[in-house]
C-alpha cells in the first residue's frame, strides 16, 4: 500500500489535503494520504514557527514505519529563520531560487530520500487566485470584490508570483477585498469550486511538487 504523511502549517492546508488532494491522488493510485499539523509542543499543534518542530516530526515519522513518504505543505510568507542555510538562500536572486535553496537544505539536514520537501510559494492563499470561479460562487452579489479579485488574476497569470510584501501578500489582499474573509471558513471551499486542475495548470511549483509525489510513490 502507497502510504503518504504531509506535514501542515494548519487547518485550512489539513482540510485541502483531506478534501482535495488526496481525492486527487487516489486517482494516480495513492490511497493512503494523511495529513498531520506540526507539534509546536505537548499539547499545541499548527503553525510553522520552529524548523526543529517540523523536522521533530519529519524525523518521528520516518522511524516509525518504513514504508512511507513524508511531505509538507508549508508557506514560504514568513518562514522560521532557523531553516537550514536560511540566510545562504535569503541571498539568492528570486523568489524560485530562494524556496529550492531552502527544499533542498531541508532534505540534506533530514538526509532520508523518502522525505520530500516541499515549500508553497508564497502562501496556501496564492492558490486560490487561480481562478475566480470560486470567489464568483460565494460573492457573486458584491460587484467590487469580484472585480478586484478579477484585476489580480489578470495581473498574475501565475498565482504563485503574488509578493511576499506583509500588505500585499496573498492572505493580505483576500482581507483588504474581503472584510470577513477567513481562511479558515473559506479557503477550501473556495479551493473545492476551483478545482485542483485548475490549480495544478496555473501554479507550476504547487504542479511540480503533486507530479513529484505522483511519481516517487509510483517507483515504491
Amino acid at each position: 500500500m502507497k502510504r503518504l504523511f504531509i506535514i501542515v502549517e494548519g487547518q485550512t492546508e489539513e482540510e485541502f489535503v483531506k478534501t482535495i488532494l488526496r481525492n486527487y491522488l487516489i486517482s494516480k493510485n495513492i490511497y493512503v494520504v494523511h495529513p498531520i499539523k506540526i507539534q509546536t509542543s505537548k499539547s499545541q499543534k499548527g503553525g510553522f514557527v520552529n524548523y526543529e518542530h517540523l523536522k521533530n516530526d519529519v524525523n518521528r515519522l520516518l522511524k516509525s514505519q518504513s514504508d512511507i513518504f513524508v511531505s509538507t505543505l508549508v508557506d514560504f510568507f514568513k518562514i522560521p529563520t532557523n531553516v537550514p542555510k536560511y540566510d545562504q538562500s535569503m541571498k539568492l536572486r528570486t523568489s524560485n531560487l530562494k524556496v529550492e535553496a531552502l527544499e533542498r537544505a531541508m532534505k540534506d539536514n533530514i538526509s532520508d530520500d523518502r522525505f520530500l520537501p516541499y515549500i508553497q510559494l508564497y502562501e496556501f492563499e496564492a492558490l486560490l487566485f487561480s481562478s475566480n470561479k470560486g470567489f464568483n460562487s460565494f460573492w457573486s452579489s458584491e460587484p467590487r470584490v469580484i472585480k478586484d479579485i478579477e484585476n489580480i488574476i489578470d495581473k498574475y497569470p501565475n498565482p504563485e508570483d503574488i509578493n511576499d510584501n506583509p500588505n500585499t501578500a496573498p492572505s493580505k489582499r483576500l482581507l483588504d477585498i474581503i472584510k470577513d474573509y477567513n481562511k479558515i471558513v473559506y479557503g477550501n471551499l473556495i479551493a473545492q469550486e476551483i478545482g485542483i486542475e485548475a490549480i495544478i495548470e496555473k501554479c507550476p511549483r504547487f504542479r511540480n511538487w503533486v507530479e513529484t509525489l505522483v511519481t516517487k510513490l509510483e517507483e515504491k
